[in-house]
């Protein structure tokens, strides 16, 4: 792992209840050093709602930051296959020095990928008009 990366983590989660926890704050909280108080549930403060819970990870100045998929997003789960393939064939056991070089075998892999291996895909949802 990228030595500057060590310190900060950005989770992509899904819209769960369990991902909006107030035991699921108290642990970012205290995992990011955070003395701030924050409030009580279903009161005040952070703690108040999923709502406010939601905003307090998805600030960028914290060490983990937890960013989330939109709540009807089917089309993610084609994306998610091309992590699994890049996660699968690349990333499982590699060990880069910088970011730059992380990029580089990312991207050099969907290169790759793309020349060698993709196929299209074929869309069957229509949406709600039908």
């Amino acid at each position: 792992m990228c030595p500057e990366m060590l310190d900060r983590y950005t989770l992509i989660v899904d819209q769960l209840n369990t991902h909006k926890s107030a035991s699921l704050v108290e642990y970012i909280a205290e995992a990011c050093g955070l003395d701030e108080e924050r409030g009580v549930k279903g009161k005040c403060g952070v703690l108040q709602s999923m709502e406010t819970r939601m905003n307090f990870w998805s600030d960028p100045t914290h060490r983990i930051r937890f960013v989330y998929t939109p709540k009807h997003a089917s089309w993610l789960n084609q994306i998610e296959c091309g992590f699994s393939l890049i996660f699968r064939h690349l990333l499982r056991r590699l060990s880069v020095s910088s970011k730059e070089k992380l990029r580089e075998l990312i991207l050099a892999y969907i290169e790759y990928h793309n020349r060698v291996s993709a196929k299209p895909f074929k869309w069957l949802y229509r949406g709600n008009g039908k």
